[in-house]
């Protein structure tokens, strides 16, 4: 996950519709010479704000003589799918566009791109164009972005921009090569803008100093052979990364455990108490959890299977869902019981309050205010709270001990930073997490 950033409110400006007859030209790709283009899901559902930024948009239905609607810089519109057609609603008025698998946002003719962004989704700015699919009652918005105008806001939004040059160099050239490498002419998009493919906020997350590791890293991809290699990247490893195969399916040949540089990450180390209505909630089927047992690790020490014991049942889950049931901040981790014993004629005793833990960035592990979204406060949901009846008992605190954030394969972002801190150039630190590959230029579209 990235770093969150205050957004701008939408613009407000006055709607300006009107249907334009004219034959527009059919649909390109509009990355620079020399420069790939990617297509990134940014948002999807029955209804969509958009909105055009410094210059006059075009959003037609695909077809060499549709006529469509032109858009007015910084003219909001609510589209919404209507009985398969999509309606784009202003303050002048509703328009229905002609029934098209695909409706297209483009330049008016003869403009070009404004530095600022062209459009607005959702309130994020972006550059490029947009398409937005029509299906099973669902409007996609795929953005078509050259690469290279994609990934400052990716290095943006996946490590803080503050960081040294060298550790935004290395998450440059690991978010250009997994990018290329995701591209899929089949589908229907490439990638999506969130942590399951790599976070993409728009403009508004590009900063000078992501822009300029960008930049001077220009068409560098990592390889492996003749090909692409798969850069995933991760916050912290707490200590050692992990070998791909001992996670996935496939053993990659340079996706092997090396050791990490993260001890200065705030989560290289962390506890974490799971309150009892949380673990009711994560594992109901079987009444909750009296205790989680590891059944099989790997040789770094994350989870492969473990056994939960609950009032009801046991319950044996992979590492990877014992994480996302329980809102962990990776699979090395091990569990502790604490079982308090009342005395007689005395209430039972109570261990001190959980103290909700701060909002903490999935990708970085750096703490974040309150309020603010991309965080979680795992087991920070309530208090312990003693079972009731006519003998006073209490229900078990379990407590999660655990190191690093994430999955573990591949990059350490924490990692990176201390080799960057080092002295180390970018290549240097993508070579010691993605061992035997080679840094190359990208051949041109």
């Amino acid at each position: 996950m990235p770093f969150p950033f205050r957004i701008p409110p939408l613009l407000s400006v006055g709607v300006s519709l009107s249907a334009l007859a004219a034959v527009l030209p059919s649909p390109v790709v509009q990355a620079q010479q020399g420069e790939a283009d990617v297509r990134v899901l940014l948002a999807e559902g029955p209804v969509l704000s958009l909105a055009a930024v410094e210059r006059t948009l075009v959003l037609r239905p695909e077809g060499p003589s549709a006529a469509g609607i032109e858009l007015s810089p910084g003219s909001p519109l609510e589209l919404r799918l209507v009985q398969g057609r999509l309606q784009a609603r202003g303050r002048e008025g509703t328009t229905a566009l002609p029934a098209a698998a695909s409706i297209w946002l483009d330049l008016k003719p003869a403009q070009t791109a404004a530095d600022g962004g062209v459009f607005r989704l959702q309130e994020r700015r972006y550059r490029g164009r947009l398409q937005l699919r029509l299906i099973d009652g669902r409007i996609q918005a795929i953005n078509h972005i050259g690469v290279e105008h994609y990934l400052p806001s990716v290095v943006a939004s996946e490590m803080p921009a503050r960081w040294p040059q060298a550790a935004l160099r290395a998450q440059a050239v690991a978010a250009r090569t997994y990018a290329l490498r995701q591209r899929k002419p089949a589908a229907a998009f490439d990638l999506t803008a969130t942590v399951s493919s790599q976070v993409y906020k728009g403009v508004e997350a590009e900063t000078d100093s992501t822009r300029q590791a960008v930049a001077s890293t220009r068409g560098q991809v990592l390889m492996y052979g003749d090909q692409l290699a798969n850069t995933v990247f991760h916050s912290s490893s707490g200590g050692r990364t992990e070998n791909s195969g001992d996670l996935w399916s496939q053993q990659l040949p340079y996706l092997v455990s090396v050791p990490d540089y993260d001890q200065n990450s705030p989560v290289h180390q962390w506890e974490q108490p799971l309150a009892p209505d949380l673990l009711r909630k994560a594992f109901g089927e079987i009444g909750g959890v009296q205790r989680i047992d590891i059944v099989a690790s790997t040789a770094t020490g994350r989870v492969r299977q473990a056994r939960v014991i609950g009032p009801a049942g046991t319950l044996v889950v992979t590492g990877p869902q014992l994480r996302s049931r329980l809102g962990l901040r990776s699979t090395q981790v091990r569990f502790e019981v604490l079982e308090p014993r009342p005395a007689a004629g005395l209430p039972p005793l109570t261990p001190p309050p959980v103290v909700p833990e701060p909002l903490v960035d999935s990708a970085t592990g750096m703490p974040m205010a309150s309020g603010q979204r991309g965080g979680t406060a795992p087991g920070a949901s309530g208090r312990w709270t003693p079972r009731t009846g006519s003998r006073p008992t209490a229900q078990p605190l379990i407590v999660a001990i655990g190191r690093g954030y994430g999955h573990g394969v591949g990059m350490s972002q924490w990692g990176a930073l201390a080799l960057a801190e080092r002295g180390e150039d970018h290549e240097r630190i993508l070579s010691h997490y993605f061992r035997g590959t080679q840094l190359r230029r990208y051949p041109t579209p």
